[in-house]
């Protein structure tokens, strides 16, 4: 993986960079669709292809159990079993096995857990972990870390702390791909302190790229964006910088501000099947009876499929009748404005005029 760091805007510390890897080029800003089981909900690759998506990411666990490693083996990797010929980036698994805390035990061997879906028991370990992504012959595979709850005591973020960069260095250890690349996980709750001590402990292993975890679990974002700037401070300048699992549009424009890279969530797939579309000024409920017979799109700026071609009338239409396409149409919509909102930020830093984009993007937040 080559990483360049193209552009800093003059007044904030917003960055616009290059990744290459070994299925193609990534520009940053960048916002990654999740396809957890190998598949973005309600999209074909040919979908995210017209929108220009870049890169996709996939996860360890849920690909673990089902379809297993040896059926994406036998079809020649990741790539070719789900039809994508563009990077992809896979979570270890770990805020999965995080989020099964009834059905795992851990310690700093690894984490043993069953199952969700038919409760037999497996180990992972920062060394199998990599060894399955590497099966994959996935662009860019993360290290298994411990994720603790928002409600966790320090000593215990503490101990994830300490845990999470020993798997780091085992994972390290193992590591042996020369086309798949390693990103570390920065852990430390909302306690810059702790935040600091990972950082500082994982830029000595040197990996390719660094996330920071640990996020998005139940704090609220505002006390959490200055621990993520801080935090994004410590990381070395001419590496990617990953934020995991954020956010809203709004959370995401301030991280870029803060110098953050890389952004994946599941909010605008997960929003779409719900009736919620983002756009220009903030949310827009489709099933509100305002919109039964509103004949404007979604948004009159954008330039998605959806809104060139459909009214918010008939999106609701196909909603209130639990039509599939009304999922599938609002996804398109929802994932290109996440794309586009990166290329917009992109192009203001490379034009040194971030601020000016920063605050009309709040001023216009008005959410209906």
């Amino acid at each position: 993986m080559d990483f360049t760091l193209e552009h800093k805007d003059t007044s904030t510390k917003a960055r616009a960079g290059k990744l290459s890897l070994t299925h193609g080029e990534v520009l940053t800003p960048v916002f990654m669709p999740v396809g957890t089981q190998g598949t973005v909900k309600g999209m074909t690759p040919r979908d995210l292809d017209d929108l220009n998506t870049q890169i996709i990411l996939s996860n360890t666990y849920h690909l673990f159990l089902r379809p297993g490693c040896d059926i994406i083996k036998k079809a020649g990797g990741l790539h070719k079993f789900i039809g994508w010929d563009k990077p992809i980036l896979t979570d270890s698994g770990g805020y999965q096995v995080y989020s099964l805390a009834d059905l795992r035990k851990l310690n700093d061997d690894g984490v043993v857990f069953r199952s969700h879906v038919d409760g037999t028991s497996f180990t992972f370990t920062p060394e199998n972990v990599i060894e399955t992504q590497e099966g994959f012959g996935v662009d860019i595979m993360m290290q298994l870390d411990e994720c603790p709850p928002s409600g966790a005591t320090k000593n215990e973020i503490e101990e994830a702390v300490d845990r999470s960069v020993l798997w780091a260095k085992r994972s390290a250890d193992k590591w042996s791909s020369s086309t798949s690349n390693l990103f570390a996980i920065v852990q430390g709750g909302l306690h810059y302190d702790l935040r600091q001590k990972s950082a500082e402990k994982l830029i000595e292993i040197d990996l390719p790229g660094y996330a920071l975890g640990g996020f998005s679990v139940g704090e609220k974002m505002t006390k959490a964006y200055p621990v993520i700037e801080k935090t994004a401070e410590l990381l070395p300048q001419d590496k990617p910088r990953y934020l995991m699992g954020v956010g809203f549009p709004e959370d995401i424009v301030k991280a870029v501000s803060s110098g953050i890279d890389m952004f994946d969530c599941v909010l605008p797939t997960r929003c779409a099947r719900t009736g919620m579309c983002f756009y220009s000024e903030g949310r827009l409920r489709i099933k509100n009876a305002r919109y039964k017979d509103d004949m404007d799109p979604i948004d009159p700026s954008c330039t998605c499929y959806t809104c060139r071609n459909f009214s918010r009338a008939y999106l609701r239409h196909l909603f209130m009748a639990n039509e599939i396409t009304a999922v599938v149409l609002m996804t398109i919509h929802n994932i290109h404005f996440y794309l586009d909102l990166c290329n917009k930020m992109r192009k203001s830093i490379l034009n040194n005029s971030f601020n000016k984009f920063y605050k009309n993007f709040f001023d216009s937040l008005i959410y209906l």
